[in-house]
């Protein structure tokens, strides 16, 4: 085997092990690291060689979804008028913060400080990216900034596992609402 594709193979693996991580913090915020090696479909021991430790598998599962979202505010600015990008990017963030809510839990509290302090910026930069395109648009407020969005949606992973579902989307179209620009 080359070096090449041992090394695709290992991008492969942690990508697997990243998505099954996902899968069960979703299912449960008390994750077993051996149910999520099963899951990817791989050893122990291969999981441990990328995540030594849980909180280093639980902090990459929220890195990679900031990563996820700041992209997916580009790609839906493409696809969509800045109203529609951005209604579109609060179902995003209502899928964020059912993880971010469950990697929380799952981490000790310094843990998720460090975490949440380096996603305000990327996070920030795709709420402006979306704010700016729906001013141009004369859909969005002139007097809203990024800094207000993320404090408004902050809430999402505060809420109550038993009542995510009902509210988060619903709540996210009350912001998405105070946002719009009035006349």
């Amino acid at each position: 085997m080359t070096p090449a594709r041992r090394r695709a193979d290992a991008t492969e693996n942690r990508a697997r092990i990243i998505e099954a991580a996902r899968a069960e913090i979703a299912g449960d915020t008390d994750i077993r690291l051996n149910a999520v090696a099963q899951r990817a479909g791989v050893g122990q021991g291969t999981l441990y060689r990328h995540f030594p430790t849980r909180a280093d598998l639980l902090a990459e599962v929220y890195r990679a979804d900031v990563e996820d979202l700041v992209a997916t505010a580009a790609t839906l600015l493409e696809r969509h008028d800045p109203l529609t990008a951005l209604r579109a990017w609060f179902d995003r963030v209502a899928e964020y913060a059912q993880v971010k809510r469950g990697v929380f839990a799952a981490l000790e509290v310094a843990t998720s400080e460090d975490l949440s302090a380096d996603s305000l910026g990327p996070i920030g930069d795709a709420v402006t990216l979306l704010l700016d395109a729906g001013r141009v648009a004369g859909e969005i407020r002139p007097d809203v900034d990024a800094r207000d969005v993320i404090i408004l949606i902050g809430y999402l992973s505060r809420l109550d596992a038993a009542e995510f579902d009902a509210r988060a989307r619903h709540l996210l179209g009350i912001v998405l609402d105070g946002l719009r620009a009035r006349g």
